[in-house]
């Protein structure tokens, strides 16, 4: 049976959702996991139970919206400077990690707490 156009992008769904809960079990301090397209438009994303998030969400529309120009903008200088390995983006309340693979962003919000976010930047980009 040949699958339609819908039914590959369930399957691609499916799979990044799937990532998103490994990515949740990587540490308990990783607070959301989800991805974005180009377009700052979140394809799947999960908060870990019992959480409550930090952003409103007009304003986490915003955050997603702001990276994804980041990302889209920055395409123009990968011959020149390289392919981006990840952004570490330090709040006061929370570190959020930004991965990147083909044209799905992976957005990932962790408690300022961790100190092993290398561990999980790696841990992350094996998944991926």
């Amino acid at each position: 049976m040949v699958k339609t156009p819908a039914d590959k992008w369930k399957d691609i769904v499916i799979k990044y959702r799937k990532q998103c809960q490994k990515i949740l079990e990587i540490s308990s301090n990783v607070r959301y996991a989800g991805i974005v397209n180009a377009y700052g438009r979140t394809l799947t994303g999960m908060i870990k139970p019992n959480l409550k998030p930090l952003l409103q969400s007009e304003d986490f529309k915003n955050e997603l919206f702001l990276i994804s120009t980041l990302i889209s903008l920055r395409k123009n200088s990968v011959g020149t400077i390289g392919k981006l390995e990840h952004v570490v983006l330090q709040h006061q309340k929370i570190t959020i990690l930004i991965l990147q693979k083909n044209n799905a962003t992976y957005y990932v919000s962790v408690d300022r707490k961790e100190k092993c976010l290398e561990k999980i930047i790696s841990s992350i980009k094996k998944m991926i």
